[in-house]
């Protein structure tokens, strides 16, 4: 393992204290599921190389869907794509007409990130790039700035929605060069999705039109032109939390989503799409519920079923559906190996033979639950290991006896539809709390 530097050392332990997945230091921890990974990074390649990729990441609560994004996007980060990322919620929709489309857009625009600004509020540093590029571009040409900024715009025209956008991206140069930081900050603030009226944003920036609930994809395939323009290799638009739209409980903004879903799929399947690519992470219950689910969309199940000669232990990768593998029990010890490395003031006070009782006590308490979907039991050792670090004098084995482990059953679904058939295998695959 590479020398982890504090800043990462901290996210990672604060992140998995508090059952969260660090955006930080991933590689120092990531365990197996290299098949999967090798599949995305040929997507990532594909996106680079003016093409586009979709893969639905499924997996159970717990068995890791958000640490595999986050690795993917790290991934992303490092080689040189632009990622666009945000939580689906009650009041973030893919398509909506109250609000939630631009609330899922704004929450991507301000969690958007490049290599040099990996915790997200990368679009000042996007656009500023695209003007200091038009710049060194005029200088070796011995042109004007604007004549470049013009002319790197014009394809936008184009596109759909492309003229407002090329404009606002104008002003923010009209900004620039004037000194105006009234004007750029009105820029950023469209690009971002801040303006909730049109008058507002006609008023700053004399614009006509505003990103909104209709117009979020075509917003992203211009960003992904745009980012393309500005020296990067491609857009990644990662969505998580996909089961929100599962659990709408009107069919009529379930399919809107839906629909919505099966245009970017078609555009990506069909090859009308360039240099993006979409990552949507939910559980089986959002994919093959054939009465909420994608599976009740008929063109989306056909589309997104899998391989049938796919079976008897035979895998196929390359369709839009990935599974996410439980764990192995060896990939849990390495895991927990790997977190105690991170934690190395304490890596000479827990021995395997802690590991290993560690993982007995858990089997002992909750099944296998305890490495498939591993959660609360990473949470739990995390807990051990701060306790061991702040006290010296304590004894691991001693902790180990104390820890009390109760199933958590993830997010309850039962208030959505009691009649709605279940995916998962039995509550026990669900993961534990930790108490000490």
């Amino acid at each position: 393992m590479s020398k982890i530097k504090p800043r990462d050392r901290d996210t990672i332990v604060q992140a998995l204290r508090a059952g969260v997945v660090p955006k930080l230091g991933l590689q120092h921890i990531q365990v197996g599921r290299a098949r999967e990974i090798g599949e995305l990074v040929k997507d990532i390649e594909r996106i680079s190389d003016d093409g586009s990729a979709i893969r639905f990441v499924i997996g159970e609560y717990g068995s890791g869907k958000t640490f595999f994004l986050n690795l993917i996007r790290t991934i992303a980060l490092e080689k040189g794509l632009v990622v666009m990322s945000a939580d689906l919620a009650p009041d973030r929709r893919i398509y909506a007409s109250g609000g939630q489309a631009r609330a899922l857009y704004a929450e991507m625009a301000r969690n958007i990130a490049t290599r040099t600004k990996p915790d997200g509020g990368a679009m000042t540093n996007i656009v500023e790039r695209f003007v200091s590029q038009a710049h060194q571009e005029a200088s070796q040409q011995e042109r004007k700035t604007g004549e470049i900024v013009r002319e790197k715009l014009k394809h936008f025209e184009d596109l759909t929605g492309g003229f407002e956008f090329a404009n606002v991206v104008g002003k923010f140069w009209q900004g620039h060069e004037s000194g105006d930081e009234d004007l750029k900050s009105a820029a950023l603030r469209w690009l971002r999705a801040e303006f909730s009226t049109k008058s507002d944003a006609r008023r700053a920036l004399g614009t006509q039109t505003i990103i909104n609930d209709q117009n979020v994809y075509d917003q992203l395939k211009l960003m992904s032109a745009f980012v393309l323009a500005a020296g990067y290799k491609g857009l990644l638009v990662s969505l998580d939390e996909m089961v929100n739209l599962f659990k709408l409980t009107s069919s009529q903004a379930r399919n809107a989503n839906y629909e919505q879903l099966l245009r970017i799929l078609n555009d990506v399947l069909q090859g009308s799409a360039a240099n993006i690519g979409f990552l949507f992470g939910g559980t089986p219950e959002f994919l093959m519920n054939t009465r909420r689910g994608l599976y009740s969309y008929e063109a989306l199940q056909t589309r997104l079923s899998e391989n049938s000669f796919a079976r008897d232990g035979l895998v196929d990768l390359s369709g839009p559906v990935i599974r996410l593998a439980n764990l192995t029990q060896e990939d849990l010890f390495i895991l927990l190996s790997n977190i105690r490395k991170v934690m190395q003031d304490i890596d000479h006070q827990v021995p395997d033979e802690a590991l290993t009782a560690f993982m007995k006590h858990c089997s002992d308490r909750i099944g296998e639950a305890y490495f498939r979907t591993p959660r609360n039991t990473v949470t739990a050792f995390v807990n051990m290991l701060s306790v061991l670090e702040q006290n010296p004098s304590a004894s691991w084995s001693d902790l180990i006896e104390k820890i009390e482990l109760e199933i958590d059953g993830g997010d309850d679904m039962s208030d959505i539809d009691d009649t709605l058939p279940s995916t998962s295998n039995s509550t026990d695959d669900e993961l534990s709390s930790f108490k000490l």
